[in-house]
């Protein structure tokens, strides 16, 4: 009996162990990206970087309801994150004083991560969430309240250190993400799943956010005025952000009940509602 029970836990774990390494290839491959409007948004951005144009790609239901109000504004999931991020209004002005961005544009991207987060996830969301009116943080395939991949955030905290980057900050940026112990990849995972603390969440989004509109801004475009376009890049990669005259918002599908638009879209309605104006002003 010891024999066979000892067998079943070698079987067990080593099942456990194939799935995680699955998982880590799929991710490492891309299998894991969520088709929809991000595909073409993305070719757009990479047509428009060699022609100078950008071919638009269309988003479903961008306006408001008769009562002067977006769909998401109604939703549960929407009083939820409202409550969770005025709870960490100050951890996220400091994030962003320090990244060199305005706070609004941060929590931008994080109302549509945690909007999909939530409508991914219902079940979580209404035993979970809603009860206590906190974030969604993630752990596996993207990581935090910010939904940030790794690949991600070692291409900010390279972009850091590195002059000759289209994305460097200046020398008062390059220390920032210093890491403090000798396991990098560790240290990294724990800043940014904090449970308790999601401040370098917010500045590795910060970050992001600021290596982008600095790359257009030395390529002659200035989209700091642009929060869709910014949002667009935030979602579609630094590999996709190529800097052209004629930018048009998008990326992944985000459905929110009967309604389906862009990640920019949706970022950017935020960003210019009346939503959160005394915590983060435009």
């Amino acid at each position: 009996m010891p024999r066979k029970i000892f067998q079943i836990v070698v079987y067990i774990f080593a099942a456990i162990g194939f799935f995680l390494v699955v998982g880590y290839f799929a991710v490492r491959f891309g299998l894991t990206n969520v088709p929809g409007i991000i595909d073409d948004q993305q070719q757009s951005f990479l047509d428009s970087g060699k022609n100078q144009t950008a071919n638009v790609v269309g988003s479903q239901n961008q306006n408001g309801s008769a009562a002067g109000e977006y769909y998401w504004q109604t939703t549960p999931e929407w009083q939820v994150i409202k409550t969770a991020v005025q709870k960490d209004a100050g951890t996220i002005d400091r994030a962003a004083t320090t990244a060199g961005v305005p706070a609004r544009l941060i929590v931008a991207q994080l109302m549509v991560e945690q909007l999909r987060f939530f409508t991914d996830d219902r079940e979580s969301f209404k035993k979970f969430f809603e009860p206590l009116k906190i974030l969604g943080s993630e752990t596996q395939f993207s990581w935090g309240v910010m939904g940030m991949k790794e690949a991600t955030a070692i291409e900010v905290e390279q972009n850091l250190q590195n002059p000759a980057s289209p994305f460097y900050l200046g020398t008062e940026y390059a220390h920032l993400l210093d890491f403090q112990t000798g396991n990098p990849q560790e240290e990294r995972f724990a800043r940014m799943t904090d449970q308790h603390d999601h401040y370098f969440s917010y500045l590795y989004a910060g970050l992001y956010l600021h290596e982008v509109e600095t790359q257009w801004k030395s390529a002659g475009f200035d989209i700091s005025t642009r929060p869709e376009i910014i949002s667009t890049l935030y979602n579609i990669g630094f590999a996709n952000s190529k800097p052209n005259a004629n930018p048009q918002s998008g990326g992944a599908a985000i459905t929110i009940g009967t309604q389906t638009m862009s990640f920019g879209t949706l970022a950017a309605q935020f960003y210019n509602s009346n939503e959160l104006l005394n915590e983060f002003p435009k």
